[in-house]
């Protein structure tokens, strides 16, 4: 073999009449002697496909050389989708995916698991996992070769045809791709490629620098030329050859600092992000990246996993930014963690859950998220076994009463995802199976747990099952998704946050045109609770947590229109109501969150109809000579301003009384001058 001037070893050799030199599907390895005359067997960095044998413990990898014939290879039928302006995206993990206790493949996901996806409502996958790893409970972090796919789910060309397979049903792709480290491993990967390179051309630093401590794993030379060259042809290479349109970077902390975030609490001082503790070298590396994907795929979408709030991260290279397009907002996991195991009910503050899920810069966007992989791993629990735990067991079958605990557990969950995804950013997250409150925890097989799969794998029949709960809080995860599909208020940059009242429990914001109302308060349900808005008009309920399609109790009625009344004087928002200039009324039941949404003009215009013939009938048929008669020129909407105090507002009786064409014609017979008025042509 013949080194260049990168460090790479490398070697040709032709084929011999039409012959490959090396077979497609052929095993490779390379050996080389170390100085102290030891020879070793090595995967090439490159390599396209790896494999092991499944029947030997703890066998090493070997190469593949894949190269299949045209007539082979897999062609892509069906174009990517158009970026959404919001991403919904479902993580999933296609080994752990099977409701069976083994390792899912590429092919069973995509027949399988990308149906649920799209009928859910989410516009983006974001697959774990998926580039080789020889250790199958790293989750997929410790990548020891990073061109290959993942043998354990198939082939290169079983990966594709689930690409395929999600472009054809709508659905984006992204990769979490793993730069910011790689694995300890020095017989399948990178580590230990000291093949005659000074220290300079080594992947990786050397001493304490190059290695993470928490993480057992090697870090990346950034500074090193073949370094940049390796990963930034890596992102290519899962663009141009398996139609990936976008990437997840993993520890993305860990590369912006020396220190990697390790005992370090951020607090939002700059100095904390501009200092001699920040990697300039990882820091360009990440410029670079975005820079080329941007380029050779103007549309894709690239996810930061930091967790330091780093200033810039999401603004464009061309504005002095590192080039992502969202981080990921990890705090907001780690709160509903801290609330559901340290706090009660009425010990959680309002004030300190909307401050949590709006703290972000302005002009940077955040995927938000309630729980994502992290919080199930061994050790911890989903946010639904925290709410219900051992009850999840006997408690959730429709067939018998719901217990407190269950109750409880259904409202909040549907609460915590919901408010998490209105509120805490620009774009939402969910972790396979937490849709429909997976129970229990994710644990990879390992020596502790026997080698076992049971709690490594997805329990879908929970959700099949028709007759039990999980049902609910997976309709509710689809019905807030099609919110969004109808309103695009992720999209929105309007986000104003009204009311955050300790006493009552309550969260009141707008997100775009709609106003959100979440009642946290474990017992009280509030009639005529006061929301102020933005717009005046009529509102309708969008969507009802506590209706019975979510498991709820339906106490908010759906066909009650809400409309507002003006709040202190226009333009001064210290004389409105919560600093809105218009407000109306409401039903807040304990423990829903309900979303209103404004009647445009063209659905008022039956309804308006109506009305004007209603005041004209009544105007001419009251009677003239009683004192409680109505004027000619007086309408229903001015005798409401003499009504009872008791009615919440004039524009309520109208729509009570008269709001469409059959309610005037149920309207029972009024005698005036002994004429019958109230037959239907009236």
């Amino acid at each position: 073999m013949v080194k260049d001037q990168y460090g790479v070893w490398s070697i040709k050799i032709p084929d011999s009449v039409g012959t490959p030199a090396i077979p497609h599907g052929s095993r490779v390895k390379f050996q080389f002697k170390h100085g102290d005359g030891v020879w070793v067997d090595r995967i090439p960095a490159w390599i396209k496909y790896a494999t092991v044998d499944p029947t030997s413990f703890a066998a090493p990898y070997d190469g593949v050389y894949w190269d299949p014939p045209a007539s082979e290879r897999y062609e892509f039928k069906y174009p990517p989708p158009p970026k959404p302006m919001a991403p919904r995206i479902y993580e999933a993990h296609v080994g752990m995916s099977s409701s069976e206790p083994r390792v899912n493949s590429y092919r069973e996901f995509a027949d399988d698991v990308l149906p649920r996806i799209r009928a859910n409502n989410y516009n983006t996958v974001q697959l774990m996992a998926v580039i080789e790893h020889s250790y199958y409970a790293s989750f997929g972090y410790h990548v020891t070769n990073f061109f290959a796919v993942s043998s354990r789910s198939g082939t290169p060309d079983d990966l594709k045809y689930l690409i395929d397979k999600a472009h054809s049903l709508g659905l984006r792709v992204l990769m979490d791709v793993v730069h910011s480290h790689a694995s300890n491993n020095v017989t399948d990967g990178l580590n230990g490629y000291d093949v005659g390179q000074c220290s300079q051309e080594s992947y990786f630093h050397t001493g304490s620098r190059g290695y993470h401590a928490l993480w057992d794993s090697r870090l990346f030379n950034y500074a090193n030329w073949e370094v940049l060259r390796f990963l930034l042809s890596n992102l290519r290479w899962w663009l141009e050859e398996y139609k990936f349109d976008g990437f997840r970077f993993d520890g993305v902390t860990s590369m912006l600092y020396h220190h990697h975030g390790i005992n370090v609490a951020f607090t939002g001082n700059y100095n904390e992000y501009f200092s001699e503790s920040t990697d300039v070298d990882a820091v360009v590396y990440m410029m670079l990246a975005n820079s080329l994907v941007h380029n050779i795929l103007p549309d894709a979408t690239i996810i930061a996993e930091d967790v330091s709030g780093m200033p810039g991260l999401c603004l464009p290279v061309s504005e002095g930014g590192i080039g992502f397009d969202y981080r990921l907002a990890m705090a907001i996991p780690d709160q509903w963690i801290d609330y559901l195991k340290n706090k009660k009910d009425e010990e959680w503050s309002m004030k300190e859950i909307s401050w949590n899920l709006t703290n972000r810069r302005y002009t940077e966007k955040c995927v938000s998220y309630a729980e994502s992989h992290d919080q199930a791993i061994v050790g911890d629990k989903t946010i639904a076994f925290l709410l219900m735990d051992e009850e999840m067991y006997s408690g959730m079958s429709s067939l018998t009463e719901v217990s407190p605990t269950v109750q409880r557990g259904i409202a909040l969950h549907k609460m915590i995802h919901f408010l998490t995804m209105a509120l805490g950013g620009e774009g939402y997250l969910n972790f396979m199976g937490n849709e429909f409150g997976h129970p229990e925890w994710i644990d990879f097989p390992r020596e502790g747990n026997g080698w076992s799969y049971e709690k490594c794998r997805r329990q879908w029949n929970l959700v099949d099952t028709d007759h039990l709960r999980y049902k609910f809080m997976n309709e509710f995860d689809r019905a807030m998704n099609m919110l969004d599909d109808k309103f695009s208020f992720l999209a929105s940059s309007k986000q104003i946050v009204s009311s955050t009242n300790e006493e009552d429990k309550v969260i009141v914001f707008e997100r775009g045109d709609l106003v959100f109302v979440f009642n946290f308060h474990p017992e009280n349900t509030y009639e005529g609770y006061k929301v102020g808005c933005d717009l005046p008009g009529k509102y309708r309920v969008a969507l009802d947590s506590d209706a019975s399609e979510f498991g709820g109790h339906g106490r908010v009625g759906h066909d009650v229109d809400h409309f507002t009344c003006p709040e202190g004087i226009p333009g001064v928002p210290e004389t409105n109501f919560n600093n809105r200039p218009n407000s109306f009324k409401i039903l807040s039941p304990a423990r829903t969150c309900v979303v209103y949404h404004r009647v445009e003009e063209k659905e008022e215009e039956h309804n308006e109809s109506s009305l004007a013939n209603a005041n004209k009938t009544l105007a001419a048929h009251v009677p003239q000579n009683s004192s409680e008669s109505i004027s000619a020129n007086e309408t229903l909407a001015d005798v409401a301003d003499n009504c009872s105090p008791s009615v919440s507002s004039k524009a309520t009786l109208v729509a009570d009384v008269v709001a469409d064409r059959e309610n005037l014609e149920a309207l029972p017979t009024v005698e005036g001058d002994g004429e019958s008025v109230g037959t239907p042509e009236h």
